[in-house]
């Protein structure tokens, strides 16, 4: 999926970042910036909310909505936050929440001795995004644009078996660089826990561990752009997703992780839902996010079992199909339990 509001492009991170060092004082050394990664689902689709900047190194045109925090303008780095995805897209974000500082030496790759290196704080934002949502730039791309490999809707992705399993597993025998750190797990075992090698369970969380470990291996755009050794060992690497500017995969891969994991104990997966929506549309949202086709007749037990939703008393009219029941979600269950998620179990992985 990728659906284009705009044709206006804005400024890469690398640009922005001159925006900080400009905001810092002379002799300073260090920037402080605001990352969003905004997500939505979009015709039963996870979608991203990418702004557009120059092509770099790679080829690499999309970036997460970016910039710096300024404390003459902005009262919380969270206001501040809003204020760059509103000056940049058009959207006025609702849902929010802080994710990681990103701070590693190196992020933007135009930087210099002569510029602050930046510690950017990463947000997650969730909202509903509709074909006609009011926004004056960006691109809504799926997720898995820049992730084929954690797409199970349709069973175990074909990218894994063709093109990571066979380079892991090389990479895996090669002696480690002396300047490598000293990790608990060899690489073989790291390569088979993230991708559900060899019969191993796939845990659809470890979307992060799995991005940085295909950078190490160098088998990334990214890696290749960073300069880093591994990915000058390989003379022919694959097409493994989407770059982005900066580290900024890293920072979707880490609000991917986090969505993920807290729809299992928050009701945030509400937040990406209409008011008023069907049993189906909630199931088809939760495969979205967490990759796997779920059972129908169990999620939907689960769902009501759980006092999550409660009927509306109205109906949905389908074409070429029964009216379905329209359901919202039931705001009491805050109150009710400290985690009341959607604790869906994905079926075991087929290797």
């Amino acid at each position: 999926m990728n659906m284009e509001l705009s044709g206006r492009r804005k400024p890469s991170p690398e640009k922005l970042h001159q925006a900080i060092a400009g905001d810092t004082a002379d002799n300073a050394s260090l920037g402080i910036g605001l990352n969003a990664a905004i997500v939505a689902v979009l015709d039963n689709e996870p979608v991203a909310l990418a702004v557009r900047g120059e092509p770099d190194a790679i080829g690499a045109t999309d970036a997460l909505p970016f910039g710096p925090f300024n404390p003459r303008e902005h009262r919380t780095l969270e206001g501040g936050l809003r204020s760059w995805v509103q000056s940049q897209t058009g959207l006025e974000l609702g849902y929010a929440e802080q994710l990681y500082t990103f701070a590693d030496s190196g992020r933007l790759t135009e930087s210099s001795s002569a510029t602050p290196n930046v510690v950017s704080i990463g947000y997650l934002a969730l909202t509903v995004a509709t074909a006609h949502h009011s926004l004056t730039n960006g691109v809504w791309r799926s997720w898995y644009q820049y992730f084929p490999w954690e797409d199970w809707r349709r069973g175990r992705p074909e990218i894994i078996a063709r093109e990571i399993e066979p380079r892991l597993r090389a990479w895996a025998e090669r002696p480690a660089p002396v300047t490598t750190p000293q990790r608990p797990l060899a690489r073989a075992d790291r390569a088979r826990i993230c991708f559900g090698l060899d019969g191993t369970a796939w845990d659809e969380e470890k979307v992060l561990e799995r991005f940085e470990l295909l950078y190490e291996a160098g088998l990334v755009d990214e890696s290749l752009r960073d300069g880093r050794s591994a990915a000058q060992v390989w003379t022919e690497r694959p097409k493994l997703g989407l770059p982005m500017h900066s580290d900024h995969r890293r920072i979707l891969a880490t609000a991917i992780s986090r969505t993920r994991a807290k729809i299992k104990y928050r009701p945030v997966v509400f937040e990406l839902m209409p008011d008023e929506f069907t049993l189906y549309e909630l199931q088809k949202t939760v495969e979205a996010i967490l990759g796997p086709h779920l059972h129908k007749q169990n999620f939907r037990r689960l769902v009501e079992g759980a006092g999550l939703v409660e009927p509306t008393g109205e109906v949905k009219t389908r074409t070429g199909g029964r009216p379905a029941k329209l359901f919202r979600f039931r705001r009491e269950v805050l109150l009710e339990r400290p985690a009341p998620g959607v604790r869906v179990s994905a079926p075991p992985s087929r290797t």
